[in-house]
């Protein structure tokens, strides 16, 4: 965005600012508005990563008085949107109120209690935004003046992030190291060449000097490589100390409010921990029936009593039918279209031609956590493509690696297709960014959308995809065991102490992994809170409403309209989604 543009885009948002402040009783539509534009200021980062103009180039400088300002701002925020009554709108704009309010009193609730600044390192690792600004589709001379004003505030950050890091936790302080090391690169060496190409351009007004691009970049370059320094040599060695550092664990009271906030669902984590406790029991019935049926096949006689030790004898056996090391990007890539195909073939959604999915190897400052993902465009940036993004196994030894190959044999690596992208996250999303709610688009629920990956991976069965095999069945159950005991662990790990003993022998013993992802799982339960309790809640939820669906549906049931239906509305918490469906069949 030029500076002249910039200045009108201030100045509009400004009038328009001042209108609605003056004149608050406007309708919904005017406080929705309203809203992003100071949410986007309150979260740049934010509108950077939507595709929203005119924020990258600021960097907001985390110290006690941006907080407490940024808490009566959303207090501000809070007050303006309580004067418009959810009983008066129409069902869309309804979800879209609970959804800002929930947004908002999130927000407050994580300044003022979860407090992540003071603890989480990690959250100081702003490489995507550089990397962001360098892939969008700016002339080079808006990228350049947008990087030049962020990287003239860097120092300025960094010096708070070391001010406000008083008793981290060891698990977000190495996880920290590890992504700023990771994206170094862009700052020593794209960035500079962004800064060549610049230079290079003629007849440019305003132009920032040679001198003054160099200076910018190498203050900020030395901030960050001064900040992995002291997080390595001074504040890790500190942690030690066990006064000095804080549990990764968040404990009831917390949790229960994160839960609540994050899920949004009708279950609560107890309810969730119950159910998820019989459905591990029943699952462990399924599992004993199919090994009873396939050992002769395995192993040349029979199975007069299966216990959970033929179990994971079996799928030790199955799972030994893996792609290579060094072919594990590309099967995935090459898998993708033999989803579609199905999809297509059952008439089981509409998928869309003109949305582009593009696999590619985990960008370095990415990686640390999932080994595979999805980064789909903002809604506001709805023609780019999106990214499955696949970690390669390169940083594994070959022992770790054959472990990791086995969890992703060939069946469970289809179901992780499933899962990941058609017609899984991908899918889901290309309908969000349809939605005609920004708030839905830009708030999307994490249950519903984790509920709606895991939902499609027994659906896709039921259907018939992979030939009803019981070896695909027996191995869905182990990856429904895993969206169980995400749920599981995580609630024990954060509420109830439970050890590293204690989930290692939940994850191999009864869920069947293999040690690489138990142990990935361990990591990642001690690095977030909540969202490994998304998968089992959102596809609970989901099933249910299916279940429900075909009741009041009767002969006039239908899938493809059900999924079609269903996505229509958004990434909304799946409670709203029923409301609105059920609001629609008797309107």
């Amino acid at each position: 965005m030029s500076l002249q543009k910039h200045i009108l885009f201030i100045l509009l948002n400004l009038c328009f600012s001042m209108l609605y402040a003056q004149n608050p009783e406007t309708n919904f539509e005017d406080y929705k508005k309203y809203f992003f534009e100071k949410y986007w200021e309150l979260n740049p980062a934010s509108a950077t990563y939507q595709g929203v103009d005119g924020y990258a180039h600021l960097l907001p400088i985390i110290d006690p008085t941006t907080v407490q300002n940024s808490i009566d701002k959303y207090q501000s925020l809070h007050q303006l949107l309580k004067k418009h009554s959810p009983n008066t709108l129409k069902t869309s704009d309804r979800i879209d109120y609970f959804l800002l309010d929930n947004q908002i009193q999130s927000k407050i609730w994580h300044l003022k209690y979860y407090r992540a600044y003071e603890w989480n390192p990690s959250i100081y690792n702003i490489s995507g935004q550089f990397h962001k600004i360098l892939k969008d589709d700016l002339t080079t001379a808006e990228k350049t003046q947008a990087i030049y004003s962020k990287l003239l505030q860097v120092p300025a950050y960094y010096e708070a992030a070391k001010k406000n890091l008083q008793k981290p936790t060891v698990e977000h302080t190495d996880l920290a190291i590890q992504r700023l090391k990771g994206g170094l690169d862009f700052y020593e060496k794209d960035i500079p060449q962004l800064m060549e190409e610049y230079m290079d351009l003629k007849k440019i007004k305003g132009k920032i000097s040679k001198k003054k691009l160099r200076n910018a970049h190498e203050a900020a370059l030395l901030s960050v490589q001064s900040f992995v320094q002291w997080l390595e040599n001074d504040l890790r060695p500190s942690l030690d100390n066990p006064k000095k550092k804080r549990s990764f664990r968040l404990g009831k009271d917390l949790y229960s409010k994160k839960f609540a906030f994050d899920i949004q669902s009708d279950y609560s984590a107890q309810k969730v921990y119950e159910k998820g406790m019989r459905d591990k029991a029943l699952i462990h019935l399924e599992m004993k029936k199919i090994t009873q049926q396939l050992w002769g096949k395995y192993f040349g006689d029979s199975l007069e009593h299966a216990t959970l030790a033929h179990v994971k004898q079996l799928i030790d056996k199955i799972a030994e039918k893996h792609v290579k090391r060094d072919e594990f990007v590309d099967a995935i890539r090459q898998q993708i279209p033999e989803l579609e195909a199905f999809v297509k073939e059952k008439d089981l959604i509409y998928l869309d031609p003109k949305k582009p999915l593009e696999v590619r190897a985990t960008p370095a400052y990415m990686r640390g956590i999932a080994g595979a993902s999805i980064s789909a465009p903002g809604p506001f940036e709805k023609d780019r493509p999106t990214y499955y993004n696949v970690t390669p196994l390169d940083h594994y030894t070959e022992e770790e690696a054959e472990s990791y190959l086995k969890e992703y044999n060939h069946y469970i690596l289809q179901i992780l297709n499933i899962h990941e992208a058609v017609p899984g996250h991908y899918t889901q999303l290309v309908y969000a960014n349809k939605a005609p709610s920004l708030v839905k688009s830009i708030f999307g629920n994490g249950t519903m959308i984790e509920g709606w990956a895991c939902y499609v991976e027994r659906m896709m069965l039921e259907e018939g995809y992979g030939n009803h095999e019981p070896e695909m069945w027996l191995m869905y159950y182990k990856w429904n065991l895993r969206e169980i005991c995400n749920a599981l662990i995580d609630i024990g790990v954060h509420t109830q102490k439970m050890t590293k003993k204690e989930v290692m022998n939940l994850l191999v013993k009864e869920a069947f992994q293999e040690s690489t992802e138990a142990e990935g799982k361990w990591r990642r339960v001690t690095l977030t809170q909540v969202q490994l309790c998304s998968y089992y809640t959102g596809l609970t939820e989901i099933y249910e409403l299916r279940e429900a669906w075909k009741k009041v549906k009767k002969d006039k049931y239908d899938l493809k309209l059900f999924h079609t239906q269903f996505l229509g509305y958004g990434s909304a918490p799946v409670k709203h989604i029923k409301t609105m469906m059920y609001q629609d069949y008797l309107d």
